[in-house]
């Protein structure tokens, strides 16, 4: 993961006043936790106009899903849902030529209440002037036991110990 492809997300996101959450391993590390993570974990408040703005968002700036669709497919419900039921996909992968290190995972479902979550959200201030919603620690938790893999427990297990 490089810096300036996370600084270039972040700001995509900002500028296009998409409503967002980083979870995942840079929620952990913002929580306390520095381990290694190998791509950007996001939850889309996923009415169709932000779903769209978001990824369109990400779009611009080199990124490319990872399946034939389209960001309006991204948008419509009824079409993630069908993803999540015959594909089983938990999340959208985004991949870019300009950012090779750095992939995108935005999630097809919300998790939580996004718009209780996003009022509890820490700040992370990714570089001086550019900051991102980060998901709650208890959230964080709750998704990571919810996942139940190996690093997930690990992390449950560190960032608790942290506390």
């Amino acid at each position: 993961m490089e810096v300036r492809s996370v600084e270039a997300i972040i700001s995509a996101l900002n500028s296009a006043e998409a409503r967002y959450l980083i979870v995942g391993g840079l929620a952990v590390n913002a929580h306390g936790f520095v381990r290694l993570t190998r791509d950007v974990d996001i939850v889309l408040a996923l009415n169709p106009e932000n779903a769209s703005r978001g990824l369109n968002a990400l779009l611009a700036i080199g990124y490319r899903m990872s399946i034939p669709a389209s960001a309006e497919d991204f948008a419509n419900a009824e079409i993630r849902e069908d993803w999540r039921r015959t594909k089983e996909m938990v999340v959208l992968k985004l991949w870019s030529d300009e950012h090779r290190r750095t992939p995108v995972d935005i999630f097809v479902y919300e998790p939580f209440e996004f718009a209780r979550e996003l009022t509890v959200a820490t700040i992370l201030e990714v570089c001086p002037g550019l900051r991102a919603p980060v998901v709650s620690l208890p959230t964080l938790l709750q998704m990571k036991r919810d996942a139940g893999r190996p690093h997930d427990l690990i992390d449950i297990e560190e960032l608790q110990r942290m506390r």
